[in-house]
């Protein structure tokens, strides 16, 4: 059994063959799937998959490429959200410094803010990070990140910075990076972390992994990131996705 831990499969890319992907996925061993709900027009696409399909949940919250058009009745709606029992997560949310569309300093106050009401409703969180390691490491620390735990999802830190992740409680997240032949750093801390702390994704439709690289991503494909990984462990597929599955589980409370 596999658990794709990261996927967007409410995308447009999906539109045409959504319920095929689905299948594909599950028919590939994938029998549990978190589909990400981070803006005002993803978060109802994810609530609506995660009530048709009873191996998939959502996570809900606000990425921040998009934290400018945030307003506080959207929080209020995420808030809303965590109880319904289908939302093992608040995110993704974040700090994006790639992209140049939401100040930094609204980047920071909104990813504040849903650390804030993760830790008032007893939720993980999970965690956007492009090119902002030093800041995000910061913020999760001063709003005492570690109770509530989640994921990093991508991971693409060094080791030290995954060593920082792992002391607050967080799972590392795995996707087609680690298939790819030049992507040395994530293959190294793939390598050094404990192994319970490790998850596998797809970041679907995004991030394909080899041979398959430059064409829509898609759940079925986690099998692919398992198996680089397993092999980067020295373990059997098997192995790998029997401790993904249950990490997974363990990490977004759905034991």
């Amino acid at each position: 059994m596999l658990f794709d831990t990261h996927t967007h499969l409410d995308a447009a890319r999906f539109n045409e063959d959504r319920e095929e992907v689905i299948q594909r996925a599950y028919d590939a061993g994938v029998k549990l799937m978190i589909n990400i709900g981070c803006d005002r027009e993803s978060i109802p696409t994810t609530m609506a998959l995660a009530e048709k399909y009873s191996f998939i949940y959502a996570a809900v919250g606000w990425h921040p490429v998009d934290s400018i058009h945030m307003k506080p009745e959207d929080l209020d709606w995420i808030e809303e959200l965590c109880s319904h029992p289908k939302v093992v997560a608040i995110g993704e949310m974040g700090l994006d410094y790639h992209w140049d569309t939401s100040p930094k300093e609204v980047q920071h106050r909104v990813f504040r803010e849903q650390i804030r009401l993760a830790r008032k409703v007893n939720k993980p969180i999970v965690i956007h990070n492009r090119e902002a390691h030093e800041d995000i490491i910061r913020i999760l620390k001063e709003e005492k990140a570690s109770e509530i735990g989640g994921v990093m999802h991508c991971f693409s830190g060094s080791l030290e910075t995954a060593k920082q992740c792992l002391d607050m409680n967080f799972y590392l997240s795995f996707g087609g990076p680690v298939t790819y032949k030049n992507a040395r750093v994530p293959k190294e801390v793939l390598a050094a972390v404990p192994l319970h702390r490790i998850l596998i994704e797809t970041d679907s439709p995004y991030l394909t992994p080899h041979p398959f690289r430059g064409k829509r991503n898609e759940s079925s494909y986690v099998a692919l990131v398992a198996n680089a990984a397993a092999e980067i462990r020295g373990i059997s597929l098997e192995e790998l996705a029997q401790i993904t599955t249950e990490n997974g589980k363990k990490c977004f409370r759905m034991d």
